[in-house]
């Protein structure tokens, strides 16, 4: 995990740039560069995973052009060993080297050459233009802002561009700006052709494309771990991971003192696995004490971004102070595409696939921006095999008929894809409970009292000062509003509005984003 900035001006001064940028320094903590070029500037921090030595080091400069980027690009040897093949020649062992020579030979098509999770902003000395793109999913982030003399501004996180710019917005994943304009160059939730693939052959492409995308994500020249909660995603990662690894694997589970659920699944699981597995404990006292530094990291007011962040912020915390892991493996994105406890009220497959397809659309602000910030502010870096973008592509494409629970199961097709033995089959078979109610119920128990705590009946009048964009409806989302207005003032519409379960299904009109609050919840938070 990199922090990347650029501006695409020269009224602000190197030093005022370095300044805001100062505050991305636990994306990068290896090495940091400013290059000054003829149209503006471009700053980087370094957190080294490929090619480790002082070669990879960025911006990388050539052919007349300035590039950073903070990205993984999957499968980017046969891509250089073609380039070299044509004459181009590499520095280093980094795979965004190759960025450049793409760049030169493809112009903007060489965005549907990439299998890969990036935010890159160049600019091109030849022609004085600057390019910037996000991946499909928007795993990476990216931001931009215009400065008071109309220049754009781009970071990797909004909390660099704050007193730069008088409104910040997430850059659109699958989308690149070039001379002004924003373009899409691809829609990951677009399906052109609906999969009418047997049931036998549509598990059997998940478990492939799965196991093909968690292998890729494997690759790294640092070391690599796991979170582990026990629950079907993460297992399913950690069990594919074991696998293909020579040695045990690193897995790491987070949980309440007093209640924690995820812990004897995520042990049961690393047991079965073989992993070397390390249990996490936090108190009330850690939840509370790091909420206001919490919602700064994150830049949401979103609440169950904000709760289901603050066991893995606190487990990250722990990796990066016990051990020498550097990537880190999650399990998110899996709910989206094949569905949450809420999902199963779905009236019709047409609604199902409308709400993955706005799901997977939004998740960049919401699950993704989740791990992103928990791994990255702790210097390490986030890989998300669910979002592997072929594994994604095919997802979306399956007959909604197939992915909506029919089965008395959610994420039937996830499990039938991996029965067998790669997880004990009351792991395979368990139902899903929301992260941080699985961290311990009592996680957001002490949240929601602590906000009573801070307000009184009159907490509604302040709730109106936001209502500009989407005002808080509970003293919890007002506690965490006004903990974000203090970092990030008028900045609300970065994130499209607090994440719910849709309220125009039947089972679904509650006032509280936790799974808990439905009806079919059930067992799962056994």
């Amino acid at each position: 995990m990199c922090a990347i900035m650029g501006y695409t001006g020269q009224d602000i001064s190197r030093a005022e740039l370095e300044r805001h940028f100062a505050c991305l320094k636990s994306r990068g903590p290896d090495q940091s560069r400013t290059i000054e070029t003829a149209g503006g500037t471009l700053l980087f921090h370094r957190l080294s995973i490929m090619g480790l030595s002082e070669a990879g080091m960025q911006p990388f400069q050539r052919d007349g052009c300035t590039l950073v980027c903070n990205g993984e690009l999957y499968g980017f040897r046969p891509m250089k060993a073609a380039l070299e093949e044509r004459g181009w020649t590499f520095q280093s062992g980094s795979d965004c080297e190759i960025l450049i020579p793409l760049w030169r030979e493809h112009g903007v098509e060489m965005f549907s050459l990439l299998d890969a999770e990036f935010a890159l902003v160049l600019y091109d000395g030849r022609t004085g233009s600057w390019l910037a793109a996000r991946d499909p999913i928007g795993i990476r982030p990216l931001y931009y802002g215009y400065s008071q003399s109309g220049h754009i501004l781009f970071a990797s996180e909004p909390k660099a561009l704050m007193g730069l710019t008088g409104k910040v917005c997430p850059f659109p994943p699958g989308h690149y700006y070039l001379d002004g304009a924003f373009h899409c160059y691809c829609d990951i939730t677009q399906v052109d052709t609906v999969c009418t693939d047997d049931l036998d052959t549509v598990c059997r492409n998940i478990r492939e494309k799965l196991i093909a995308g968690v292998t890729k994500r494997l690759d790294a020249d640092a070391p690599v771990g796991f979170l582990l909660s026990g629950g079907l995603d993460s297992s399913l990662v950690c069990a594919i991971a074991a696998r293909q690894s020579e040695k045990p694997i690193e897995t790491y589970a987070v949980g309440m003192d007093t209640d924690p659920i995820d812990l004897k699944y995520a042990r049961q699981v690393a047991d079965y696995i073989g992993s070397r597995h390390h249990e996490i404990h936090i108190t009330r006292q850690d939840v509370l004490d790091t909420l206001d530094e919490l919602i700064y990291l994150l830049g949401t007011y979103d609440i169950t971004t904000i709760r289901a962040s603050m066991g893995m912020y606190l487990v990250c915390r722990a990796i990066r102070q016990q051990s020498g892991l550097r990537v880190i493996l999650t399990g998110e994105l899996s709910d989206e595409l094949f569905g949450y406890k809420y999902t199963d009220f779905a009236p019709s497959p047409a609604a199902f696939q409308q709400e993955a397809v706005k799901r997977i659309g939004e998740i960049h602000m919401y699950d993704v921006l989740r791990a992103d910030r928990c791994i990255s502010a702790n210097s390490l870096e986030a890989r998300v095999p669910f979002g592997d973008l072929d594994f994604v592509r095919y997802v979306m494409a399956i007959d909604p008929a197939k992915k909506v629970n029919v089965y008395g199961k959610g994420k039937y097709l996830l499990r039938r894809a991996f029965a067998g033995d790669y997880l004990p089959e009351s792991i395979l078979q368990r139902e899903k409970a929301a992260f941080s109610d699985a961290v311990g119920h009592s996680l957001v128990d002490d949240l929601k009292a602590y906000a009573e705590e801070c307000y009184g009946p009159d907490w509604q009048a302040a709730a109106e000062r936001y209502s500009y964009h989407a005002k808080p409806f509970t003293k919890e989302s007002l506690l965490y509003r006004e903990i974000f207005e203090k970092y990030y003032p008028g900045q609300a519409a970065m994130v499209a509005d607090f994440w719910m379960p849709n309220r125009d299904w039947e089972g679904c009109d509650v006032d509280d984003p936790s799974a808990r609050v439905l009806g079919n919840y059930g067992a799962s938070g056994e």
